[in-house]
C-alpha cells in the first residue's frame, strides 16, 4: 500500500522515532514529574509545544506544494484559517447558553450585533462530525476552486504567488468585516468544551497535544506517500521541465490540482488543531505576512525533505517565542535577515546541511582506499 511504503525509509523510521519520543518524554515530564522540579513540564509548555507542532504540519503542506511540485504558494495561510475557523465554529456551539448574554443558540458576538437568527452557513455546527467533515472540506473546496482556475489557465511562478497571497488578502478584508458573521475584528474566543471535554482543564491540553502529534505523523506519512509514488515522481517532473511532462502526455494541471488540494486540506486540519490549544480565531491568521513566515520556515529547514519542514517550523516558532519577549520591534528584522542568510549560504537548508555532512561521513577517506590502485581497499 503506498501509505505503508515510507515505513520502510530509514528518514521516516528515524522521524517517526524521535517524534513519538518527544511525545513520550513530554506526556511523563508532565504527568509524573513534582511541579517545583525542574524537569517538570507545566501545561503552558504542552500548549505551546502542542502550538508548534500545528505549525509543523503547516509546514509540511507547503513543502509538498513547493518542494515536490514547484509552487510557491503565499496564500496557506488562508487554508491554515479556514480550517480553524471551522473548529471554532463548532467550539463556540458548544458553549450554549453558557455565554455571557445566555442565548443557547447564538453566540455572544451575534447578540451584541443584534443578529436575530443563526445564518445558514452556521447550521450543523454544534455536531462535531460535520465540523471535523468541514475542517476537510472548506479549504479543499477552495483549493480546488482556486486551483482548478489557474492551472487551467496554466498560470505559474511569480505571477501565481501573486494571486496566492492575493486570495489570502482578500479574505482578510472579508472576515474583519461584522456582517460577515465571523465575529469580525475580535474573531472567535471564549472556547469552553471539545467533544465534551473542559478545554481549560491540564488534561485536555495534554490530549490536544498528542492528538497533534499523531496527526503531524499521519499527515508526515501521507506526504511522503504521495512523493515516493509514481504521483510523486510525476509531480518532480512537473516542477523540473513541466513542458517536457506535457509533452510526453501527462496532464499536469490534474496534479497540481491533486496535490495542491491535499496540501489544503492537511493545512485545515493544522488550523483545526492549533484553534483549541491557542483559544482563539481571527482574521490575523489570513495575513499575508504569516503566510510568507510558513515559506520561510520551509526554506531554512529544507525544501522537499518534509522532516526539514518541520525542523524549520519548530525552530522559527521557538526563536520567535525567545525573542520576541527580548526585542519584540525587531523580531521581523531578524527573521528577513535569517531567510536572507539561509538562502546566501545554505540554499538546501538545514536537513540539506544535515545530508551533506552524512554523505562525507559516508564517503571513503584515504585511508580506507588501497595506495596502489587508489580504490576502496576491501576485505
Amino acid at each position: 500500500m503506498w501509505l505503508t511504503r515510507p515505513l520502510r525509509e530509514r528518514s521516516t523510521q528515524i522521524f517517526l522515532g524521535v517524534l513519538f519520543a518527544a511525545l513520550v518524554v513530554v506526556t511523563f515530564l508532565h504527568l509524573f514529574m513534582p511541579q517545583d522540579s525542574a524537569l517538570h513540564v507545566s501545561a503552558y509548555t504542552v500548549t505551546l509545544l502542542g502550538k508548534y507542532l500545528c505549525y509543523a504540519l503547516l509546514a509540511v503542506a507547503v513543502d509538498l506544494v513547493w518542494g515536490y511540485l514547484g509552487i510557491l504558494s503565499l496564500g496557506h495561510g488562508a487554508f491554515f484559517a479556514l480550517g480553524g475557523y471551522a473548529m471554532g465554529m463548532y467550539l463556540m456551539r458548544q458553549i450554549g447558553d453558557r455565554g455571557t448574554y445566555g442565548d443557547p443558540v447564538l453566540p455572544d458576538f451575534m447578540v451584541f450585533l443584534n443578529w436575530e437568527e443563526l445564518p445558514w452557513y452556521w447550521l450543523g455546527f454544534d455536531m462535531a462530525w460535520f465540523a471535523f467533515i468541514m475542517v476537510l472540506l472548506a479549504p479543499g473546496l477552495l483549493a480546488l476552486v482556486f486551483g482548478f482556475l489557474a492551472f487551467r489557465s496554466r498560470v505559474t511562478g511569480v505571477y501565481l504567488s501573486i494571486i496566492t497571497q492575493a486570495l489570502t488578502f482578500a479574505l482578510m478584508l472579508a472576515f474583519f468585516r461584522n456582517e460577515m458573521g465571523f465575529g469580525g475584528n475580535n474573531g472567535l474566543t471564549d472556547f469552553r468544551d471539545i467533544l465534551g471535554f473542559n478545554l481549560r482543564t491540564d488534561a485536555t491540553r495534554l490530549g490536544l497535544f498528542i492528538a497533534t502529534g499523531i496527526a503531524l505523523a499521519i499527515g508526515y506519512l501521507i506526504c511522503r506517500g504521495i512523493v515516493t509514488s509514481k504521483l510523486g515522481r510525476v509531480s518532480v517532473a512537473c516542477r523540473d521541465a513541466e513542458a517536457r511532462a506535457r509533452f510526453l502526455g501527462y496532464r499536469v494541471e490534474r496534479v497540481q490540482l491533486f496535490v495542491f488540494v491535499v496540501s489544503a486540506m492537511l493545512a485545515g486540519v493544522a488550523g483545526a488543531l492549533y484553534v483549541p490549544q491557542v483559544g482563539i480565531i481571527n482574521p490575523s491568521e489570513f495575513s499575508p505576512i504569516f503566510s510568507i513566515e510558513i515559506v520561510v520556515w520551509v526554506a531554512l529547514g529544507g525544501r522537499a525533505t518534509l522532516y526539514g519542514a518541520v525542523i524549520g517550523a519548530i525552530l522559527v516558532n521557538y526563536a520567535k517565542t525567545v525573542f520576541t519577549g527580548v526585542m519584540p520591534d525587531a523580531w521581523l528584522f531578524a527573521l528577513g535577515g535569517l531567510f536572507v542568510l539561509v538562502t546566501v549560504f545554505l540554499p538546501k537548508g538545514i536537513a540539506g546541511l544535515l545530508a551533506s555532512r552524512r554523505k562525507k561521513k559516508d564517503e571513503p577517506t584515504d585511508t580506507d582506499r588501497n595506495p596502489d590502485t587508489g580504490k576502496e581497499a576491501t576485505a
